[in-house]
């Protein structure tokens, strides 16, 4: 048995390390370094998008100024359609930064070639194909949406987890546990799982096959961010909803 074990030790496969990633140490603090360094790429590409897009403004809008113009509108309407007329517009810095962000991460995944910067440990990727970074953007969905209920009716916000009937406590209680949870793994395993098919076809079939992949792939990367956004906008309209106020309006 133990001669069973030593040469089953000596194959290749048993020496391999999976999930192996690149880490600072600062202090005592460690941080992910393959994220901090896809991350700011992407805060780095929107910043310069919006300088370049505010710089010199015209009244009648072209290039990056339309692009961007064009994609506030979108968000804007987004945001209206999930919170109402009258909640929507505080929100729209928060749902557009969540949007854009996701989006940009996912595309850097199929657009930018990450494999060729070589670091110690690990690789680069989109960041949104690390779990970190979508439970990150899943939890601040959830203090938001928190937050947004409680400035709007206070202590009166929790009432929501005893109706119709008391006994839904535990579901409302589980339900907001879910929300993050599913939030999460939905972008991360969908981002992920696109990086995986498409590197397997590139290691197999290296010419043509993977380009319909990856165009899919792109095509359903902006899919996931608008998936995110929106859930995340109908998530704060549903906390900042009086439920007191059908009642009134029907009596």
């Amino acid at each position: 048995m133990l001669n069973f074990l030593d040469a089953y030790h000596s194959l290749p496969f048993a020496e391999l390390e999976v999930g192996k990633h690149l880490y600072w140490e600062i202090g005592n603090l460690k941080i992910h370094g393959q994220v901090m360094i896809t991350s700011w790429f992407v805060i780095g590409l929107l910043v310069i998008a919006s300088i370049a897009a505010t710089r010199n403004v015209q009244r009648v809008p072209s290039g990056m100024q339309n692009f961007m113009e064009y994609a506030l509108e979108f968000i804007r309407d987004l945001a209206k359609n999930a919170m109402g007329e009258k909640e929507y517009r505080p929100w729209v810095p928060f749902v557009g930064t969540l949007f854009l962000f996701i989006f940009v991460s996912n595309w850097s995944g199929a657009l930018v070639p990450w494999k060729i910067i070589h670091l110690p440990e690990g690789e680069l990727a989109a960041p949104t194909s690390d779990i970190n970074t979508t439970v990150a953007l899943a939890l601040l969905t959830s203090l938001a949406y928190f937050y947004a209920g409680l400035k709007k009716l206070g202590l009166g916000y929790f009432a929501h987890y005893v109706e119709p009937v008391p006994f839904m406590l535990p579901f409302k209680v589980i339900e907001d546990f879910t929300k993050p949870l599913s939030l999460s793994f939905r972008l991360f395993g969908n981002i992920l799982a696109d990086e995986l098919v498409v590197g397997v076809l590139v290691l197999l079939v290296p010419l043509f096959i993977p380009l319909p992949v990856m165009a899919l792939g792109i095509f359903l990367s902006a899919i996931q961010a608008l998936i995110f956004a929106t859930l995340a906008a109908t998530y704060i309209g549903e906390a900042l909803e009086d439920p007191h106020h059908g009642e009134e309006e029907h009596s």
